[in-house]
C-alpha cells in the first residue's frame, strides 16, 4: 500500500540509537479523520499501576490491539489485546511499509488534556525482546516528547510531536534512552497515540 502524502524525514543527532521522524506522515485531513474514529470507537480505559510499591491510577486512558491474544505487562498491569479494527489496519501497513518493519500488537494512550503524561521510561520489557523498534503515531493535540541518553547527559532533545506525525525509535532506542510526555503548564486539547510493537 502506498502513502501518497508528502512526507519530511528527520533523523534526530543523538548517538548510540537511530530517531527518525516524519512531522507530516498523514495529511492533515486524514489525520483529523483517523482521530476522530479511533477517539470514538475505542474502549478506552484507565488502569491502576504501581510505581514504587504504590499503586495510582495511570494518568491517561489506553487500550490494546493485537496479534494472537498475546499479553502485554507493564508497572503491574498486564492487558489483554483486541482484534484488529479496519483503521488500525489502515495505519498499522502504512506504519509498517515506512518502517520496513512487521509490528504484532499496538498500545493506544489517549492523554485527555495537560494533566495527562507518561513518565520517564523505555519499551524494554523482555517480551519486546532486546532490542526493539517502536513506531509511534500522534494524532491530535501536540505534545512535548522528551529524549535522554541513560548515561550521556548531553544527549537529549526535546521534540514537539505533531498532529499526523510518526517517530521511529530503532536500533539502540530502548537500550540507551528513556522517553516520556511530561504534564504541560499551559491547557491541551486530547492526544492520542499508538505505539506499534512486537510482543514475541
Amino acid at each position: 500500500m502506498l502513502n501518497l502524502f508528502p512526507q519530511e524525514k528527520i533523523i534526530l543527532e543523538l548517538p548510540d540509537a537511530i530517531f527518525e521522524y516524519y512531522p507530516n506522515f498523514f495529511s492533515k485531513e486524514k489525520a483529523d479523520e483517523l482521530y476522530n474514529l479511533l477517539y470514538e470507537n475505542t474502549p478506552w480505559k484507565q488502569d491502576i499501576i504501581t510505581v514504587y510499591g504504590k499503586n495510582h491510577l495511570q494518568p491517561r486512558l489506553t487500550a490494546l490491539y493485537g496479534n494472537e491474544g498475546k499479553p502485554y505487562k507493564y508497572s503491574n498491569i498486564i492487558m489483554y489485546p483486541q482484534a484488529w479494527n479496519a483503521t488500525l489496519i489502515y495505519i498499522k501497513e502504512l506504519v509498517e511499509e515506512k518502517a520496513n518493519h512487521n509490528f504484532t500488537t499496538v498500545l493506544a494512550n489517549l492523554y485527555r488534556n495537560e494533566k495527562d503524561s507518561n513518565g520517564w521510561h523505555a519499551d524494554n520489557e523482555k517480551e519486546l525482546g532486546r532490542n526493539p523498534i517502536i513506531a509511534s503515531i500522534s494524532l491530535g493535540e501536540e505534545r512535548t516528547f522528551q529524549l535522554k541518553h541513560n548515561f550521556k547527559k548531553e544527549a537529549k532533545q526535546n521534540l514537539i510531536l505533531k498532529h499526523g506525525s510518526l517517530i521511529l525509535m530503532k536500533e539502540g532506542s530502548q537500550i540507551h534512552y528513556k522517553h516520556q510526555i511530561p504534564k504541560a503548564s499551559s491547557p491541551k486539547k486530547p492526544r492520542i497515540n499508538l505505539t506499534f510493537r512486537i510482543i514475541l
